[in-house]
């Protein structure tokens, strides 16, 4: 094994041991060649690199790039309003709503309806009809409020009228197929579903530092609706077999961190094994520093966070998830990292600085 390879490797087993994890995988790649492709789990579990974990809003990352790929290709158009391709939207003062602000958190349809069912978001038909028969709040363009299961219909539709593929189809044949992916899920099938882990809630802890003020204004009226009640707890929704199935992209991903990793790699450099998903001209437009009045720094591009320093705000982009798995790629370094968890809570701080160490990619 390499050297980034093993101490990786340590830290794993160490957080384990500890009783901190469970089980936890870590990929990364380093200017196209895999350097980290690591794992571990408690005894009695039994895991490897191609187990599948629930990675949340860490699928939204992936989404956006399969956005971002029909709008390269010209079948989509960030500026063009999502009701060109998917009329019934227009309703309700929504006609001017364009796929950027979809993308961007700026839509103002980040709320779902206040009473559903598991069964009734795993309905993709059924949630289109719901948000095309919401008014936007608040305006348009106004305000960013993140979009955490909207951003699943509000991109996956109008990406669906406007290719003609559902979704979950374009997923698997513009990045998994052509990157020979063996964990990128929005809908998991009978054939994998023995490899995916559960979602373990985390331990009951004294916080340390003492909680957030609650939201005002805006916020908090959509703080108790972009994830409503109904859906909670999340370790539960994730469990829900109906959700499973589901292509709910921009919460029910089922991943692996090699799969995460090698998404990310291919987009930047020379992507992986001769594949780059996006140009750098399609991805400097993604990952532009838009700032909101009263904004300093965007923190989100078109469907990635945005992270680096002031001068580069989006030199480091990617997206994480409810239970800390994430992925994310530094583009001057050439390095992608994907990452995947059983337990919520905590993530993989000390093992991306110790990958950005070992490799001399400082953040």
């Amino acid at each position: 094994m390499n050297d980034v390879q093993q101490r990786v490797q340590r830290i794993l087993d160490r957080q384990v041991a500890s009783g901190a994890e469970t089980a936890l995988q870590v990929a990364a790649y380093h200017r196209g060649r895999l350097v980290v492709d690591a794992w571990a789990a408690a005894p009695g579990r039994v895991i490897d690199g191609s187990s599948l974990f629930p990675v949340y809003s860490t699928g939204k990352g992936v989404a956006a790039t399969a956005v971002h790929i029909l709008v390269q290709r010209g079948t989509l158009a960030w500026d063009d309003p999502v009701a060109r391709w998917w009329p019934e939207f227009a309703a309700h003062g929504k006609g001017a709503i364009t796929l950027r602000q979809c993308l961007d958190h700026t839509a103002g349809m980040a709320m779902l309806p206040a009473h559903g069912s598991l069964d009734g978001i795993a309905d993709w038909d059924g949630m289109c009809r719901a948000l095309a028969d919401m008014a936007p709040f608040p305006a348009p363009g106004s305000e960013r409020h993140y979009h955490a299961i909207t951003y699943s219909w509000l991109l996956g539709e109008t990406a669906r009228r406007a290719d003609g593929r559902d979704f979950a189809r374009i997923v698997r044949e513009e990045i998994a197929a052509p990157l020979v992916l063996d964990g990128l899920f929005f809908g998991i099938d009978d054939a994998h579903l023995p490899l995916v882990q559960a979602a373990e809630p985390s331990p009951p802890a004294t916080p340390a530092n003492p909680p957030p003020a609650p939201p005002t204004g805006n916020a908090a009226v959509i703080a108790e609706r972009h994830i409503p009640s109904w859906v909670k707890p999340l370790e539960g929704f994730m469990a829900h077999a109906a959700v499973r199935r589901a292509c709910i992209p921009a919460s029910n991903g089922i991943m692996n961190a090699r799969s995460l990793a090698r998404h990310y790699a291919a987009l930047v450099g020379h992507g992986v094994d001769g594949v780059r998903l996006l140009s750098d001209a399609t991805l400097d437009q993604a990952l532009a520093n838009r700032p909101l009045p009263g904004e300093k720094r965007a923190g989100w591009g078109l469907g990635y966070g945005l992270s680096g320093p002031d001068a580069a705000p989006g030199a480091v982009f990617g997206h994480g998830g409810y239970g800390g798995s994430t992925g994310w790629a530094d583009r001057r370094h050439q390095l992608a990292v994907g990452f995947a968890k059983g337990r919520m809570g905590g993530g993989g701080d000390e093992v991306f600085a110790e990958i950005r160490r070992c490799l001399d990619c400082p953040g």
